[in-house]
């Protein structure tokens, strides 16, 4: 039977913020709780008995002139040792034992129980960080501290008798990138690993090898906010997302003998100083992404990425012609455009040029020789792509961005509360200039997707309408030829998403309405209203709940085609429709 914890009691800390909270037990058996509060002490309380759980204040430690962030015991013999850690770049080691003293214990602080008096007094102030320290743990099997700091370092400190000082024996960390830290470390359950965290939402992983050297371990990572778009590469061999944590990231198999297949973050191409909105794929290796701003980039998969992924995924594929590609990019110190490095390194560029000047031009870049997922630090400065175009035109943060299947086209459109924004701009790929201007909506147009022969575009916006755009073969131009207005449309609420059925006979829009219509084209119909030719292909699907993602399966299923449903609340469906609708799955992890 599982075992419930009840309240038992409440220490009042008036208006003081607790920060971190520890226990341990004292040499005479008395339970012992230190809390670290913002007035920048440690708060000890001892419960006398420990089937009461009743705690009172024993002492208050003071030492730091800054807000206390972590706090951890380990046992010396008899003697506790008590670490925390401050906002004021200092650790503290306090060493608490049994009050054997007859002098008047100045400068110790006393801890009185009824089995006992001990005394808590300073052992050693720990000097070695550049910012604030999050946290501090001690190691299970031996007498080695690790502590984490803001400053992108993790440093084990271990005492050295023949000098009585706590030195440093390792570092490990962050080396450049676009971070702010670490936020806290530990040691594993053997003592012989650290899994540390970080400000970009990752974690960091060490194993001791058989060199007794810390080295870098593969880990899960992923986004840490919210992922606003998504896309697989043409050949599927790689999913590409973008996130308001201002990230683009790459997601592959780990491929290897004698271990199963799992996924990983392989490369991070884009780290911008915006938040993402959308995504749109042109082939493997080019790829085109937008932010909160006026201007979309063209990114292009550089050497050591292309060499990287065919070893990590093991892919064999036709060689691709490196002449003039270049081997990774950086970022200038002063600019959000990834600028190429044709070197296997920039160190030059990348180191500051005086005390007057110490800010380096750009980030570093190595090109790095991978075999499999790299490790966090590798993927903030190594992995970027450089950026090959910049495409602009729009008056207002670009929004929603589609590719044609083909890779000759980009559609693009921005935030908009009128019709001269809310227009869709269409860009040709090879010249990378835009070719046409297409007016249909009144408000933002929040997604658009290209039929799979690339002969059609389909469009959905805030005006609660879909528009649908016809390439006109002679005229080598796109035509509105079918919308959605107040008589003629099924939605009455903001159409979120829409897609495309791979073969290009229907298209689905799916609303905040909770609705989800089929649209096709009728050959024998005269067009009447502004549906033209198209009209609804079933009777369409309430789910009483706003619909906010739909994809088509690239294939039919038992003869129908297979539809995702992404809902508001974080469920997915898929279905089966051919005229019918018929739910065959749910995925459901709230």
């Amino acid at each position: 039977m599982q075992e419930l914890f009840t309240e038992t009691q409440i220490i009042n800390l008036g208006y003081g913020l607790c920060l971190a909270a520890k226990f341990s037990i004292l040499n005479c058996g008395t339970l012992l709780l230190a809390t670290a509060l913002d007035d920048s002490n440690i708060h000890l309380y001892v419960d006398e008995n420990l089937r009461d759980k009743s705690f009172s204040k024993a002492a208050v430690i003071k030492g730091h002139s800054d807000w206390v962030r972590s706090i951890d015991f380990t046992n010396e013999g008899s003697d506790l040792l008590l670490a925390s850690s401050s906002q004021d770049a200092s650790i503290q080691l306090f060493r608490i034992q049994s009050n054997d003293q007859d002098d008047d214990n100045k400068g110790r602080y006393i801890i009185k129980t009824s089995k006992a008096e001990h005394q808590v007094c300073t052992e050693s102030v720990i000097i070695g960080h550049e910012g604030w320290i999050y946290s501090v743990d001690w190691n299970p099997f031996s007498l080695k501290l690790l502590s984490a700091s803001i400053d992108k370092t993790l440093i084990i400190w271990e005492y050295d008798k023949s000098v009585n000082l706590w030195l440093e024996t390792a570092r490990l960390g962050e080396v450049g990138g676009n971070t702010l830290g670490f936020y806290g470390a530990m040691f594993g359950p053997d003592g012989e690993s650290i899994l540390a965290y970080s400000y970009h939402g990752a974690f960091h992983l060490w194993r001791m090898n058989e060199l007794e050297m810390w080295s870098p371990m593969v880990t899960i990572n992923g986004h840490f906010n919210e992922v606003v778009d998504i896309g697989w590469v043409p050949d599927g061999s790689f999913l590409l997302s973008v996130s308001t944590d201002q990230t683009t990231r790459i997601h592959a198999p780990w491929k290897s003998e004698n271990r199963e297949i799992t996924w990983h973050e392989i490369a991070r191409p884009q780290v911008h100083g915006y938040d993402m909105s959308s995504l749109a794929i042109l082939s493997r290796y080019k790829f085109v992404s937008s932010g909160d701003e006026k201007v979309s980039r063209v990114f292009q998969a550089p050497e050591t990425f292309i060499q990287n992924f065919k070893r990590i995924c093991r892919i064999r594929s036709n060689s691709i012609d490196m002449t003039n590609r270049p081997k990774g990019a950086s970022v200038p110190s002063l600019g959000l455009s990834n600028k190429a490095v044709y070197e296997n390194d920039n160190l030059l560029q990348a180191t500051p040029r005086s005390n007057k000047e110490p800010y380096a031009e750009e980030s570093y870049f190595s090109a790095i020789e991978l075999y499999a997922p790299p490790t966090e630090e590798t993927l903030i400065q190594n992995t970027l792509w450089p950026e090959i175009q910049k495409l602009y035109g729009h008056g207002y943060e670009v929004y929603s961005l589609a590719a044609s299947n083909d890779g000759k086209l980009i559609a693009s459109a921005c935030k908009s509360t009128s019709p001269e924004h809310a227009s869709i701009l269409l860009w040709d790929t090879t010249s990378w200039k835009q070719i046409q201007k297409l007016f249909s909506h009144t408000l933002t147009v929040v997604q658009m997707s290209f039929s799979p022969d690339s002969k059609n575009l389909l469009s959905v916006s805030r005006d609660r309408r879909w528009s649908l755009f016809s390439k006109n073969a002679q005229k080598d131009t796109f035509e509105m030829i079918a919308t959605t207005d107040k008589k003629t449309g099924i939605h009455t609420r903001i159409i979120w998403a829409c897609s495309w059925s791979h073969d290009s006979q229907y298209f689905a829009t799916g609303s905040r309405d909770g609705k989800i219509a089929l649209w096709t084209k009728n050959e024998a119909k005269k067009p009447q209203n502004v549906l033209g030719q198209y009209e609804p292909a079933s009777a369409y699907l309430d789910l009483k709940e706003s619909i906010t993602a739909l994809s088509f399966a690239p294939l039919l299923v038992r003869e129908k085609y297979l539809i995702a449903v992404g809902m508001e609340s974080g469920v997915i469906y898929l279905y089966l429709w051919c005229k019918e609708w018929l739910r065959v799955l749910t995925y459901d992890n709230r």
